[in-house]
């Protein structure tokens, strides 16, 4: 995950302390039969009024779910028999140190661990569903019910990408169920409640309202979570969420935390997005991701206008790779998706989501904008098994006396590809186009990135061979009118769209 906010503090999985891992998405599903037994709250609760009748209903359904798993570790004190720090320690490391002696390296341990989180009963025959970093890897699991019995489950299906599993388990009689609700319908500042066993000390309910949607944490192509601020914390992972009607509208996976505890900043994943992929698990165990083969990148107003395009919305393909589906249906670099299977695209985001969704081997109409104009392409959807797969006035160019070419319109200078900049920059022996020597970090191409060594492939999705059709295409985009130019680059072999506007400068 990168970002400032990121940086300033950390997306913590709700697990127990026990185990540390790194995860964060979660969801739900309910059989046909589970809807029967559930008792739902006989009227909403409006504010100011007890939440008691919703924990009533609910809490039956919730579980704590403990994990053993072996977990590789090793002597975390360098090899040194004796407590760090202690008078024998230093002795040990000096004798050792002083003669040039290896200090012994310690031997991988392999220590049973424990990790805790929580889950929901979603049919009365025992499925559970849970987060997929809860059960990863779990030599053995138990859930705990809300009345203190002891299960042992067992794992029907999980599904990395999204973080969800369900597991299942045997009772003499049927198990109280929680019902699915409707996320979409979730507005900011509605009321919500989280369910779960935080620490370990017990099935807890916290209150909050939502406090956003559709927040992105860069963990994957299902990033739309709910913002919450009702108080989560590790243990948490796999409860439930629910509204005011005390039906599932999200999973409790993960917090914003500068020290690992609660701060009123955390996120669930949408019941929506959730409920189809359990069903699935259930269905199969499994879950096979579609692909076509693309990298892609947002339609930012300067993108959208450089291409002629009427509004900022879409996917931009930025790159197509070689005998994938993408490229067996004649899909180019610069192509804007802005709809897929029946879809329409806004966003990178969307595209990731539709194709990721569709079962390997379907056939699906995709919309795009290429040459001015609106095309329909059908396409093959492949299987991603490899989360890479799936799918960023003008006066005239002047060359200097060292050989480069000037474009002030965008603040850089171009140079041609020779063998020194080809062996500097690793390029491959026939890669054309023109490398950027300087950057004025106060024009357009500054301010939108370009840096010294970028390789630029096309202008206006037109190749350019060397650095003078380079200057020469964005001098000719300039005078022709556009408030834009959109460059392929090439930054350490990959590549990304680039669109400087001329306005800036």
């Amino acid at each position: 995950m990168s970002s400032s906010i990121l940086r300033k503090h950390r997306v913590v999985a709700l697990l127990g302390a026990a185990l540390i891992v790194t995860p964060l998405l979660l969801s739900p599903v309910l059989r046909a039969d589970a809807q029967a037994t559930f008792s739902p709250v006989a009227s909403i609760v409006t504010p100011g009024k007890s939440f008691a009748p919703i924990v009533t209903a609910d809490k039956p359904a919730v579980v704590t779910i403990m994990s053993k798993m072996q977990v590789a570790s090793s002597d975390n004190n360098g090899g040194s028999p004796f407590e760090r720090g202690s008078p024998f320690d230093e002795y040990f490391r000096q004798f050792f140190g002083q003669r040039g002696m290896p200090i012994p390296q310690p031997q991988p341990k392999s220590q049973e661990a424990e990790a805790l989180g929580s889950g929901f009963i979603v049919d009365p025959s025992g499925l559970i569903v849970t987060n997929n970093h809860v059960v990863e890897g779990a030599s053995e699991i138990k859930v705990i019910l809300d009345d203190g019995t002891e299960l042992t489950g067992t794992l029907v299906g999980r599904d990395a990408k999204t973080d969800l599993a369900v597991i299942r388990v045997k009772s003499d009689k049927p198990l109280p169920t929680i019902q699915w609700g409707d996320s979409d319908k979730l507005q900011t500042g509605d009321q919500v409640l989280a369910i779960g066993n935080p620490f370990g000390i017990g099935t807890t309910v916290t209150a909050g309202i939502v406090s956003a949607r559709g927040r992105d944490l860069h963990s994957g192509p299902y990033d739309d979570f709910i913002q919450v601020d009702a108080a989560i914390n590790h243990g948490n992972s796999g409860g439930p969420l629910v509204d005011m009607e005390g039906k599932v509208v999200g999973i409790n996976s993960a917090i914003y935390s500068p020290n690992g505890g609660n701060v009123g900043v955390g996120f669930a994943i949408p019941s929506d997005q959730a409920e189809p992929v359990v069903a699935k698990l259930i269905t199969s165990g499994s879950i096979e991701h579609g692909f076509i083969g693309v990298q892609i990148q947002p339609v930012t107003p300067d993108v959208a206008n450089a291409l002629g395009l009427s509004t900022s919305s879409g996917a931009l393909i930025a790159n197509v790779t070689d005998g994938s589906p993408a490229a067996e249906a004649g899909l180019k670099t610069g192509d804007i998706v802005t709809g897929f299977g029946g879809h329409e695209i806004k966003d990178p985001k969307d595209l990731s989501r539709a194709v990721a969704d569709v079962s390997p081997g379907t056939k699906e109409k995709m919309t795009i904008w290429r040459d001015g104009k609106s095309m329909d392409v059908s396409i093959s959807v492949g299987n991603n098994d490899n989360d890479e797969k799936t799918a960023e006035t003008q006066s005239s160019p002047s060359q200097t006396p060292d050989g480069s070419y000037n474009v002030p319109s965008l603040g850089l200078s171009l140079g041609d590809i020779d063998r020194q900049v080809r062996e500097a920059l690793n390029l491959s022996t026939g890669e054309k186009g023109a490398v950027v020597v300087n950057v004025n970090p106060d024009k357009a191409g500054g301010e939108q990135g370009m840096r010294e060594g970028d390789v630029i492939l096309s202008v206006n999705q037109v190749p350019v061979h060397n650095a003078r059709e380079a200057s020469r295409a964005v001098a000719e985009a300039a005078k022709s009118g556009k408030k834009s130019v959109l460059l392929l680059v090439d930054r350490g072999g990959t590549q990304t769209f680039v669109a400087i506007p001329f306005g800036r400068a």
